[in-house]
């Protein structure tokens, strides 16, 4: 059984990089323009194994978007990562506080991003 990755940012190019990489990977991908759309679609129904998360974004930040996402019902033990440009201490210290499981600074390469995945998520 293929596992279930949202992606949410609001690059198109990033969206679609990320998609290719994880579709060709195995991975079924519901994508997300900002944290509003996400939250929409984690409260519609949709339950990720795994949520990759920009940071900086309109309507509503990956931050905010962590902190509401784990607060719904089954999603406090769904792996959060952030996939930002941010790199600075104070940010990545505020996004563990609001349950993210990791921190990974763009731009990844596809081995590396896959490297993670198996570690945060069981079975892959």
């Amino acid at each position: 059984m293929s596992k279930n990755i949202m992606i949410v940012d609001d690059s198109a190019t990033m969206l679609m990089s990320l998609r290719s990489s994880l579709e060709m990977s195995g991975f079924k991908v519901e994508a997300a323009n900002d944290g509003v759309q996400a939250i929409n679609k984690l409260q519609g129904g949709y339950k990720p194994d795994l949520i990759i998360t920009d940071i900086n974004m309109p309507n509503m930040g990956g931050l905010e978007l962590i902190g509401k996402a784990r607060a719904l019902p089954g999603m406090r033990f769904t792996p959060i990562l952030a996939l930002t440009t941010e790199s600075q201490q104070a940010k990545r210290d505020e996004a563990k506080r609001n349950g993210a499981t990791g921190w990974l600074v763009k731009p990844i390469n596809a081995t590396d991003l896959l490297g993670v995945i198996k570690q945060v998520l069981p079975g892959v």
